[in-house]
């Protein structure tokens, strides 16, 4: 950039450049510069933030004083965040009114991806994004014992209220069924009830809806896939190859009906003894990550093999586990790396609303 007075114009020039974390669009025309003041060599931006974007707020917030820095030299530049209202469109012929739509899965069962899964929504929530778990394992649904005993989801005027634990949304066919008894239904009843899930429940506004996927490939895969546009699926696994064998299989069944694999999570990657603090890697470890290199898959993070956690879980109190030292870490990396994907592909395929969207 040529030498002389910073002006105004000049900045606004390059936020043109800058991409929303969520759409992917230009901020620099948009309304989410709430403020822009330029002293001297001191700059001062309000930048407004969908409450989608919160596990990534600080990086935005670098990246942006990175950017400004780098083409100003001595310029001091002040970013401050704000929150920006963008509400969602409406997602498929469901009407499903979430920004990002998440499926969690795994190759197999007995991984932990209904643990994962509940704890991701969990994490996201706790960020400040609106989010919303659907249990689509409609034949083994953990979900409703991983949280507890809740109210039955109500019936509202018009759809069913899910129930709703800390500040996330939940839905699941567990809370419909007595707990000792088996859902034996055909393929078009599995479908209209997904379908029921996503249609006929009062899910609200969200940033992100989770999906906990039955293991293995199948039925409630492709329904969902034909139902909402998908933003991307996670895989979990442990780090053993009987585990991995099959993660090849899930990977290639979502590359086929173009959905997004945002990344594996390694579950149970480790122990650390209680008595002695040491290591030990009874799954081996390792496994996961190096299997997502070779698909080509980005690595999300791993978890430990912790006896705290499987007692929360089994005592229906999951949530707490995000209070522990032993958890809180890990989770934080992988919320944190799976919001870094999604802005990566909104980024690289900017999203444009279905409508028009006034003052974005």
């Amino acid at each position: 950039m040529a030498e002389g007075r910073i002006t105004e114009a000049a900045v606004r020039e390059v936020l043109d450049e800058f991409q929303d974390p969520e759409t992917g669009r230009r901020i620099g025309s948009s309304k989410q510069v709430h403020r822009l003041k330029l002293d001297g060599d001191k700059l001062s931006i309000v930048l407004g933030l969908t409450t989608w974007a919160a596990a990534v707020r600080d990086d935005v917030r670098a990246e942006l004083i990175g950017l400004l820095g780098e083409q100003f030299p001595g310029l001091e530049v002040d970013v401050e965040l704000a929150v920006h209202q963008r509400k969602p469109q409406p997602l498929g012929e469901v009407g499903l009114t979430a920004k990002s739509v998440i499926a969690v899965a795994s190759g197999k069962g007995g991984v932990g991806k209904s643990s994962l899964a509940t704890l991701l929504a969990f994490s996201l929530s706790e960020t400040g994004s609106t989010v919303g778990l659907m249990d689509a394992d409609i034949y083994g649904p953990s979900v409703p014992h991983l949280i507890g005993p809740q109210e039955l989801p109500e019936a509202g005027e018009e759809k069913a209220r899910p129930v709703e634990v800390d500040g996330l949304k939940v839905i699941s066919i567990g809370f419909f069924i007595p707990a000792d008894q088996a859902v034996i239904w055909r393929g078009p009843m599995l479908h209209g009830a997904l379908t029921q899930f996503f249609r006929d429940v009062d899910w609200g506004e969200l940033d992100y809806l989770v999906i906990d996927m039955p293991p293995g490939t199948g039925d409630v895969a492709l329904s969902i896939s034909q139902l909402v546009p998908l933003s991307g699926a996670v895989v979990v696994s442990t780090p053993q190859d009987v585990a991995l064998l099959d993660v090849g299989k899930s990977i290639a069944m979502f590359r086929k009906v173009e959905i997004d694999v945002l990344g594996m999570i390694e579950n149970m990657s480790f122990f650390v003894c209680s008595e002695c603090d040491a290591r030990h890697d009874i799954f081996g470890s390792g496994g996961a990550k190096q299997k997502a290199a070779e698909l080509n898959v980005p690595f999300l993070g791993e978890m430990p093999l912790d006896a705290e956690l499987r007692q929360l879980g089994d005592e229906g109190n999951l949530r707490a586990a995000l209070d522990r030292p032993s958890a809180r870490p890990y989770l934080t990396e992988i919320c944190h790396n799976l919001v870094k994907q999604l802005v990566a592909v909104n980024r690289r395929k900017p999203r444009t609303p279905t409508l028009p969207v006034l003052g974005q």
